[in-house]
């Protein structure tokens, strides 16, 4: 074997381990069924027709039949409407639920009575067509028409700091960002810890040790792992797109194309120094049951980088945004949100690559000196100053 590339080889072997293993595959497919259901339904609620029986009397029955002719005219709501004889019998349609509203006309207008309330489809589709209509009735008695009375009276809106949809559709998918970071770190990182303290208990790593030097099996073991989350990162990713684009959110895919860009790279990065961690608790363990021990440290670094990401606002995210491995999940959503520019995130990825590089440098060494030792579990000072 070629030492050089004996990492490659290792990286393949974590690699096709891994896409074996049933619980990986079924979390996997589990996910991507979530996923698939969630979209699935947010793009049903969005599309299905939903009818709504209207009482109508007979002061009531033109603008009942105003609104059922405009929900013939497509849209997702539609009227039917119920004749009653009088208000008395109108309340008694709405008790005994043969009809979900009761219009009739008030001193100011027009009212839309519910049993317990008036469902948000129907008032909105109501207020909008009794609204168009008053209006064309009331033109035509002034001599004129709606678009002369409508004239100048356009209003458009305008902001500062974007647009807000625009910043609320970055905000979330900010958050979906840093959710698949925190699960993939968690849970890749615990594989890989796992992987390392089972060699090491079963000493086939001493084996492995005198075919190829322990750092190429290292940084074959970080490359299957990172493969791995990106992978299933970038089909989870996928997946979300797809999904967004059936609902009202997919106009706004094109302008967060760059911030998924970003999040990639910074993925890349910030998964590679937890995972560097992670394989340093695995090697610090000198049985399975000592892992939740050892690793225990990143696993609290990480909870913490999470919520600071949530919950970090104003300048404390600025600040944040710059510390690795904080930058790993804060920079990306503030891009996502409007609140970076690309030097900004070039800089930030720029520091976060250097201190990933330094923590693998000293995980290569406390892995290698603890990797051989096999008398107990270890301290990070024991494992530093330990013979190879």
């Amino acid at each position: 074997m070629n030492t050089k590339n004996a990492w490659a080889t290792v990286a393949q072997r974590e690699i096709s381990i891994r896409l074996r293993d049933k619980t990986f595959i079924g979390s996997t497919l589990l996910s991507l069924v979530i996923l698939v259901g969630v979209f699935g339904f947010q793009t049903w609620q969005s599309n299905k027709d939903t009818t709504f029986d209207v009482a109508v009397t007979s002061q009531s029955q033109q603008m009942g039949e105003v609104l059922h002719t405009a929900g013939t005219k497509g849209g997702h709501v539609g009227v039917d409407v119920v004749d009653v004889a009088d208000d008395d019998a109108a309340e008694a349609a709405l008790d005994d639920g043969e009809a979900d509203a009761w219009l009739h006309p008030t001193d100011g207008g027009w009212q839309l009575t519910g049993k317990d309330g008036v469902d948000d489809q129907l008032k909105g589709f109501a207020e909008e067509k009794i609204s168009q209509a008053v209006m064309a009735d009331n033109a035509q008695q002034a001599g004129t028409s709606i678009d002369a009375l409508q004239q100048g009276a356009t209003v458009t809106t305008a902001s500062l700091n974007g647009d807000a949809d625009e910043e609320t559709a970055g905000q979330v998918v900010g958050f979906i960002m840093a959710i698949l970071f925190y699960m993939s770190a968690i849970m890749f990182g615990s594989y890989l810890a796992m992987s390392v303290t089972e060699e090491k208990q079963s000493r086939i790593v001493e084996i492995i040790a005198t075919s190829i030097p322990l750092r190429q099996l290292l940084i074959g073991k970080l490359v299957g792992m990172v493969v791995l989350a990106v992978g299933q990162m970038m089909l989870y990713a996928l997946i979300g797109i797809i999904g967004v684009s059936f609902t009202d959110m997919g106009d706004m895919l094109p302008g967060l194309t760059s911030s998924l860009v970003w999040f990639v790279l910074y993925f890349l990065a910030g998964f590679t120094m937890i995972a560097a961690m992670f394989a340093v608790s695995g090697a610090l363990a000198s049985r399975q049951e000592d892992i939740q021990t050892t690793s225990m440290p990143v696993t609290m670094l990480i909870m913490v980088v999470f919520f600071a990401a949530l919950l970090a606002k104003g300048t404390v995210a600025e600040v944040l945004a710059w510390i690795p491995p904080f930058s790993a999940i804060i920079q990306p959503m503030r891009l996502a949100a409007g609140d970076g520019t690309w030097w900004e995130a070039l800089l930030g990825l720029g520091v976060l690559v250097a201190v990933t590089a330094v923590v693998i440098v000293l995980a290569e060494r406390i892995y290698r000196r603890a990797l051989l030792q096999t008398s107990g579990k270890l301290r990070l000072k024991e494992a530093w100053k330990a013979e190879v």
